[in-house]
């Protein structure tokens, strides 16, 4: 995994072999973070990084200067590789939650600047959960929602869409509450 942007930009971080995710691609990873730069003020920016797998999102965030970054995720591996990302790269101040993500969202919400959700492709309630982030206040008034998912599904009658862009098999819609 490689870092783009920001201050820890061109380091690389390994992330153990086998784990179940999905990283989001460099191409995407590099459109997405072009276009958060021109939406976004970092230092002034909460991040929730659902479905965080290797940290590979949330690294990004922290490169970038963000404000906070929460980094959700239920499986033990992935949980161990961001936290040995983060201490390798010296952030201490790192939020890593081992949950499940439906059970994450359930709790009382904190108002984020950004949430970003790339859940399993797979995964049955990828729209409920967007839902939920932007109707029980996860994001802040001015908040955005960013949601990785496969071409095969469409986002674009959700509730607070604004628009979509497709790399490849992966798709970023983009959501304002």
């Amino acid at each position: 995994m490689r870092i783009i942007g920001g201050k820890y930009k061109g380091r690389v971080l390994h992330s153990p072999k086998g784990l179940p995710v999905r990283p989001t691609t460099d191409r995407t990873k590099e459109a997405l973070f072009n276009i958060l730069n021109n939406l976004l003020v970092w230092e002034e920016t909460a991040v929730l990084d659902l479905f965080s797998g290797t940290g590979n999102i949330s690294l990004e965030c922290w490169s970038r200067g963000a404000d906070k970054v929460v980094s959700v995720d239920r499986h033990p591996r992935c949980i161990q590789s961001i936290r040995q990302s983060m201490k390798a790269l010296g952030i201490e101040e790192a939020v890593v939650i081992k949950r499940d993500v439906g059970k994450f969202l359930k709790q009382s919400p904190e108002a984020f600047g950004l949430v970003f959700m790339d859940p399993p492709y797979a995964l049955d309630q990828q729209e409920a959960f967007a839902q939920t982030i932007q109707s029980q206040g996860w994001l802040r008034p001015d908040g955005l929602l960013v949601a990785e998912h496969s071409t095969h599904r469409d986002y674009s009658g959700l509730p607070g869409h604004e628009f979509s862009r497709v790399y490849g098999s992966s798709t970023l819609s983009f959501f304002r509450p």
